[in-house]
């Protein structure tokens, strides 16, 4: 509890430098608060009191100390309400006029110091080209009255103006902001998504060279080197936001002749694809499915198991069809973590640009995935 009042300590001292401030004015005769308006007299107060202590927890987040920035916010407001009793009208003298836009200025630069960095050259030639036309309108037109009938609402105008501007400018700055910061979480998501990918592929992998090692089979050494090429396209391949077409389909011809390699039945796989150097998709996508296939399909047929592959290339958009027989009575009736990482990695990657379709029947698996790769 402490700390938390310590955090926010600006806040207590904000109000109370703001009431400070409308006692001295009090005092010296600038404002006059009727005692029969205490509701707009309260939100005056809490509207003022509010953007000070605002300003004052911003710069103390920035390593500012509380003493520093609330007496200078005190100086400044004493020094613009003292000019203006000594020096005649409050309300249209030139210097307190500029003085009180210097301080909402200095606030909001406390409160917004990034942005205001950002776009000073921005707010300075603004504000700037406003002050020099108030200064003639108000010192050199001749007289107060041809101010007050001709330059008087231009003058404020000009001084009001800017603020629908930048407020513009840093809603558009938070835009951005926001954008970045979704994407970022989409590659936290991705890069998320293919680590837990790839070793759930070699997990399974490993597991078969284990068996062949221990039957001290020859085909050990070929299981060996084929996994190591697929490493290397995983690693190096793996992390880029598109590959080659061509270079997948390498890949899952790789990940076919390994599994060829392990089984000592015989399994009907056919792989057509067509010629795509010329198209790019997301790595590791049509992988998940080939293993599907085999987890969930060869590996629980003792006899007759196939796995018929068809790739189609047109103009950009892929389709992909996977189809494979299984025994139902043998089947796991789970998904599996591949499967629903790759619905998550389609949703992020191609949005509103890919289809799945999986279809069970007469036990037999259709996948179809299509890409729109454009």
């Amino acid at each position: 509890m402490k700390s938390t009042l310590f955090r926010y300590r600006a806040f207590p001292v904000g109000f109370a430098v703001t009431y400070l401030l409308i006692l001295f004015m009090e005092y010296i005769g600038l404002i006059r608060i009727p005692p029969d308006s205490w509701i707009s007299n309260f939100l005056g107060f809490f509207f003022y009191a509010f953007f000070i202590s605002l300003a004052m927890h911003k710069y103390l987040q920035k390593g500012g100390t509380l003493l520093r920035v609330g007496a200078g916010l005190l100086i400044l407001v004493i020094v613009i309400f003292t000019t203006g009793y000594y020096t005649g009208h409050l309300r249209d003298n030139p210097l307190v006029i500029l003085l009180l836009v210097f301080f909402w200025l200095m606030l909001f630069y406390f409160i917004l110091p990034d942005f205001f960095r950002k776009y000073s050259i921005l707010i300075l030639i603004l504000y700037c080209g406003s002050a020099i036309f108030f200064l003639y309108a108000r010192l050199f037109t001749g007289s107060f009255e041809i101010y007050e009938s001709e330059y008087k609402m231009w003058a404020l105008t000009l001084f009001v103006l800017p603020v629908p501007i930048l407020v513009i400018l840093w809603i558009y700055e938070q835009w951005k902001w926001f954008r970045t910061l979704k994407a970022e979480k989409s590659k936290a998501e991705l890069a998320l998504l293919r680590s837990q990918v790839n070793p759930h592929f070699f997990f399974n992998t490993l597991n078969n060279l284990y068996s062949l090692v221990v039957q001290k089979s020859d085909k050990a050494p070929d299981v060996i080197l084929k996994l190591s090429d697929m490493m290397r396209y995983t690693i190096y391949e793996g992390d880029k936001e598109s590959v080659r077409l061509e270079d997948e389909i390498g890949y899952l011809q790789q990940y076919i002749d390994l599994h060829k390699i392990r089984y000592n039945k015989k399994v009907d796989v056919r792989f057509n694809a067509p010629d795509a150097a010329d198209t790019f998709v997301a790595p590791l996508l049509f992988i998940v499915l080939l293993e599907n296939a085999f987890k969930h399909g060869v590996e629980t047929m003792r006899e007759g198991a196939y796995i018929h592959i068809t790739l189609e290339n047109e103009g950009g958009n892929v389709r992909f069809e996977i189809r494979n027989n299984f025994n139902e009575f043998t089947v796991e009736e789970t998904s599996g973590i591949g499967l629903e990482n790759l619905k998550k990695r389609l949703r992020l990657l191609y949005p509103g640009r890919h289809s799945l379709d999986i279809v069970k029947e007469n036990n037999n698996f259709t996948v179809t995935l299509e890409l729109n790769t454009l």
